[in-house]
């Protein structure tokens, strides 16, 4: 019987010149794409080590389906998405896990690994009150969103990739009758204001969380690039 509640990170594997070019400069285009792999890999590990959660990936494209079984952890589930924006996507992923059982399925960006697990664990909780929970992102669009049913109206008509994709999911939920809980606030890594934060921030966080990036951003000083 698998847990409760399963947590579906939404991945797309790295491509040098398509991922993370927001980032460069400071960082080169391979460098973003391996800056990307970084941030997927310690959200994995982030993840994986919460009890009472069930992993899982949604994958994009569909055919990177080999690449994901060899950065991921034996028996994680990965679900091959494809759809004509995120909230196709979420639609596809939340989906797929609600079908296969789990009472609560939790889905989560792939870029912001830095993310306190207690977020998780009370979106978890949550959940047994509310219709959805979301975690706003700081830059105008959600980190997560959870459901025990699936509400495609939730993703319907939103400006996906701009800064109102929180308000409009809101909105949408409120036109749906839905309750509606919050974890505090949270960023991921776009820019390279975002990167700074985050190497700042890894001064604070145990030497044991988000070691890949720590191994990435300790090959050169994001000061100097950013002169």
């Amino acid at each position: 019987m698998p847990n409760p509640t399963a947590c579906i990170i939404m991945a797309k594997q790295p491509q040098v010149g398509r991922t993370k070019t927001r980032l460069c400069p400071p960082l080169t285009l391979q460098e973003a794409a391996d800056l990307s792999e970084c941030l997927l890999l310690d959200t994995i590990a982030l993840v994986g080590q919460l009890p009472g959660l069930d992993l899982a990936l949604a994958i994009t494209p569909p055919s990177s389906h080999a690449y994901f079984t060899l950065v991921t952890p034996p028996n994680t589930r990965l679900l091959p998405v494809d759809g004509e924006n995120i909230g196709a996507c979420l639609v596809q992923a939340l989906g797929a896990l609600l079908d296969l059982g789990y009472r609560n399925a939790l889905a989560i960006n792939a870029d912001g690994p830095s993310l306190p697990a207690e977020y998780i664990h009370q979106a978890v909780d949550l959940l047994d009150h509310q219709d959805l929970v979301l975690g706003p992102g700081e830059d105008g669009g959600f980190y997560l969103v959870g459901m025990k049913r699936l509400h495609t109206g939730v993703f319907a008509d939103i400006a996906w990739s701009t800064a109102r994709v929180f308000t409009q999911t809101l909105q949408r939920c409120q036109a749906l009758g839905l309750s509606v809980a919050l974890t505090p606030p949270w960023y991921d890594i776009d820019t390279s204001v975002e990167l700074k934060r985050l190497n700042k921030d890894l001064r604070e966080l145990p030497a044991d969380r988000l070691t890949n990036t720590r191994r990435f951003l300790a090959g050169f000083s994001l000061d100097q690039r950013q002169k």
